[in-house]
C-alpha cells in the first residue's frame, strides 16, 4: 500500500521501485476489538522508531505506517504515537507515518499464511515466532481456544 505503481509485484516491492510499504489489512468488528487495541499491537510487535527499516530488512518498503480509513482512526493513532513519545517507551522517537489508506494490493498465494506453513524456516523462527510468542503473552485473554 501506499505506492505509485499501478499494479506492483512482490519482487518490484522487495526492490523498492514502487514506493508501496508491506503491510497487513486487518478487517475488525469494533464490537469484538478496538482500533485502540490493534494499535497497541502494532506497536508491541516492531520498533517504530528505524526509519525505512524492521530488523536486518532495509528501505521505504519497510517503513512503520499505519494506513488509517477516517479522521477518528487518524487521530487515534497520532494521539497514541505522542503519548508513547511524552512517555518515552523507545529511546529514540517514533518515526511511524500515519497517512490515508489507498489500493491494497493482495500479496502473492505463497504469501499468504506463510508463518504458520513455514514455521521452521530461518526467517520465520527468528525474526516471526519472538513477534508471535509476544503476541500471545500480551493478548493471551483474547485468545480463542479449542
Amino acid at each position: 500500500m501506499g505506492g505509485q505503481h499501478p499494479a506492483p509485484t512482490y519482487e518490484a516491492v522487495c526492490r523498492g521501485d514502487t514506493g508501496h510499504a508491506e503491510v497487513v489489512q486487518i478487517e475488525f468488528d469494533p464490537a469484538r476489538i478496538d482500533f485502540a487495541t490493534l494499535l497497541v499491537a502494532f506497536f508491541a510487535i516492531h520498533d517504530p522508531t528505524t526509519l525505512n527499516r524492521q530488523g536486518h530488512d532495509t528501505g521505504t518498503q519497510y517503513r512503520s505506517a499505519i494506513f488509517v480509513h477516517d479522521a477518528g482512526q487518524r487521530a487515534e493513532a497520532q494521539g497514541l504515537i505522542a503519548r508513547l513519545g511524552a512517555e518515552g517507551v523507545w529511546p529514540s522517537p517514533i518515526v511511524t507515518e500515519v497517512v490515508p489508506a489507498t489500493t491494497f494490493f493482495v500479496a502473492e498465494p505463497y504469501h499468504h499464511q506463510y508463518f504458520r506453513r513455514n514455521p521452521e524456516q530461518g526467517y520465520c523462527q527468528a525474526v516471526v515466532a519472538p513477534k508471535a510468542r509476544k503476541m500471545r503473552q500480551l493478548f493471551a485473554d483474547r485468545l480463542k481456544t479449542g
